[in-house]
């Protein structure tokens, strides 16, 4: 299969052009302005806010105009992550992409099919002259991978449809009612310095070849965290020898599971081989535990400079330990919808700056209070620890709505095309449907999309055939959208 051979052409088209335009989270300047010229060259109405979040509009086909208006939704944003060999500047390059099988993929970084082919698929949508709808919108909202930030700003006003149909899910097949709340829990320790003592053996320890993924849609699958795994054997090492921490680094985004983090320690010079045959055991160890989710995993121990300088060794054991005791990974399972996980906990990056250490978790619950609980767990553990933390406002959850009617809709669409029934769900992933129902309570909504895996990773990837799916079901949804009452 050749990139000219995708179907459906005009998704595959636009999904390309996008993957050309830098859009790091934050930094949607140059995706919006393409947007901009798109909605100009289609003579298209359009309108940006405050906040960067741009809305197209296209009228209704002839002998449609009396349906619900709806309103199609994705974000701009991409997770930019690389392999630590890529060389790549998410500001400046492009995203390569090739096919692997049934697989697009993009070299060594994100694909960003997450949110890219929602917003492909709006554009191939407002560019045709041959497909059957109503009165439509087009929303393509900033900032929704570190902070919802645009559906934040969202105002009242802004969008006029009655249906709004999120295109941000990873699943063919599954419809989404519901998402989780969550906020972010930031810890911050204290990291005094002092003299390296004479006659250590120096070392940089690191975890590697994790299989990552997303904070709530893969939070479920017994993963490995890069962080927890070092945190664990320097904890190992400290009860053994004197061991002493001069740098500690892992993770990078809130929602992403970590997959690499490293340290660099030392220990007394006679204990140089015994650290490399505890890292052997432990290293057997985890392997087992994670046979099946982690086939790639592995740790590295080199030697390394002596450094000037390591933690003074009580606030870092109090920092090894705070991080070994905060809770990581699944809390509590939905008694309401079976396989959905209720509650969650990411541990997500550490990073040592500035004289301390910036550890960033996120939680994540469709329950409220007990999100609220979780984010308080886990700054217990760190206070414990000597830590100052401060859990973010978060945003809310998205209550299902078995009632819906463009669920209805949806359903019976699929069952039509395909012959088998949808998959009905709510995410433990987050997405921006709660706070648009702060803004515009009527709103009836769904979500769906094509199957990727691995988001938030360099191992991100989309399911070819399923975007076709997508495709056929998203048109046939558009052409049996309710008349308005």
């Amino acid at each position: 299969m050749e990139k000219k051979d995708l179907k459906p052409a005009s998704v595959f088209h636009y999904f390309e052009e996008i993957c050309r335009v830098p859009r790091p989270s934050k930094k949607e300047e140059k995706i919006r302005n393409y947007l901009v010229d798109f909605a100009k060259a289609y003579a298209l109405e359009y309108k940006v806010d405050e906040a960067g979040n741009v809305l197209i509009s296209k009228p209704a086909t002839a002998g449609m105009e009396n349906l619900k208006k709806v309103v199609l939704q994705s974000h701009m944003d991409m997770v930019c992550e690389k392999n630590n060999q890529t060389v790549h500047n998410f500001e400046t390059d492009p995203i390569e992409t090739y096919i692997d099988g049934e697989w697009l993929k993009a070299k060594g970084t994100t694909l960003g099919a997450d949110n890219g082919i929602g917003m492909a698929t709006e554009l191939a949508v407002l560019a045709a002259d041959d497909i059957q709808h109503g009165p439509l919108e087009c929303l393509f909202t900033v900032d929704e991978e570190t902070g919802l930030t645009g559906a934040f700003a969202l105002k009242e006003g802004f969008m006029s449809g009655d249906i709004l149909i999120n295109l941000d899910s990873e699943d063919e097949g599954e419809l989404f009612i519901g998402c989780a709340g969550g906020a972010g829990t930031t810890a911050e320790f204290p990291c005094p310095m002092t003299a390296a003592p004479e006659g250590y053996f120096f070392f940089r320890v690191a975890v590697k070849g994790l299989t990552g993924g997303h904070s709530g849609d893969d939070i479920n699958k017994k993963r490995a965290n890069a962080n927890k795994l070092l945190d664990r054997f320097l904890v190992i090492l400290m009860k053994q020898y004197d061991l002493r921490l001069s740098h500690i680094d892992g993770g990078n985004l809130h929602n992403a599971i970590p997959r690499e983090a490293h340290a660099v320690c030392a220990v007394p010079m006679a204990d140089k081989e015994n650290v490399r045959v505890a890292l052997n055991i432990f290293l057997a160890e985890v392997e087992n535990e994670f046979a099946v989710t982690e086939p790639n995993l592995t740790m590295e121990l080199e030697s390394e400079t002596p450094c000037a300088e390591v933690m003074e060794k009580e606030a870092m054991t109090r920092f090894l330990h705070s991080l070994y005791a905060v809770h990581h990974g699944v809390y509590a399972m939905s008694q309401d919808m079976e396989g959905l996980v209720e509650t969650s906990s990411n541990l997500a990056s550490v990073k040592m700056r500035d004289g301390k250490i910036v550890v960033v978790t996120s939680q994540r619950s469709s329950i409220l209070s007990s999100r609220k609980d979780m984010s308080q767990m886990v700054r217990s553990a760190f206070e414990l620890g000597g830590a100052t933390c401060v859990t973010g406002d978060g945003y809310p959850g998205w209550k299902p709505n078995p009632s819906s009617a463009i669920l209805k809709v949806a359903v019976e669409s699929y069952k039509r095309l395909f012959g088998v029934e949808p998959k009905v769900k709510a995410i433990h992933a987050g997405l921006e449907c709660g706070l648009f129902l702060e803004k515009y309570p009527s709103l009836d909504m769904v979500s769906f999309g094509p199957t990727l895996r691995g988001v938030h990773s360099p191992d991100e990837r989309m399911l070819i055939p399923t975007v076709d799916k997508f495709w056929r079901h998203l048109l046939d949804v558009l052409v049996n959208i309710p008349a308005r009452s």
